[in-house]
């Protein structure tokens, strides 16, 4: 059951990065120009890279490269574990939407009710892998620390790209 309620989360966040990716494709149909799209909507690939960067690096590289010294999960599949994928994609994408909420959505109490069920769900989404014995505690910090380091570069490049734009 909890890998189906991870499994939900998991589409959940992936649902909340494409309406990002169809807002940002509808600014560029619409502003006749990419450099029109709102810079957080743009600034998010770069985030999103880096995951599927961290993806194929410990999930199809690593095992290939040393084999059997990787961290496999605890179930017994002999599949790596190490970073958590759900966890890492889950919390990075939530990070990011909460960064870009403020923008889009003005009314703070739905934006702090927006924000409270993501975490839930982040929190749903650690604690339900290691449940289902899915991943270790550390597969899911590993993911959560990625995911932090990969949602402050974001919040830099957006906090530094407007204190830019207020200085033109």
């Amino acid at each position: 059951m909890w890998e189906l309620i991870t499994n939900i989360i998991l589409i959940l966040s992936i649902i909340t990065l494409a309406f990002f990716a169809c807002l940002g494709l509808y600014q560029w149909i619409t502003r006749k120009s990419f450099k029109r799209i709102d810079k957080q909507i743009r600034w998010m690939i770069l985030p999103v890279i880096l995951v599927v960067i961290t993806y194929l690096i410990f999930d199809k590289l690593l095992p290939v490269i040393f084999p059997n010294t990787m961290p496999t999960r605890p179930n017994g599949s002999g599949e790596p574990s190490f970073p958590s994928t759900h966890v890492l994609v889950v919390t990075t994408i939530f990070f990011l939407a909460t960064i870009v909420l403020p923008k889009y959505i003005k009314n703070r109490t739905a934006r702090i009710i927006l924000e409270i069920l993501m975490i839930v769900l982040i929190s749903l989404n650690c604690i339900g892998r290691v449940y289902a014995n899915l991943h270790t505690p550390v597969d899911v910090i590993g993911a959560l620390i990625f995911a932090f380091v990969y949602s402050e570069i974001f919040y830099q490049i957006i906090k530094k790209r407007k204190a830019k734009s207020k200085d033109e």
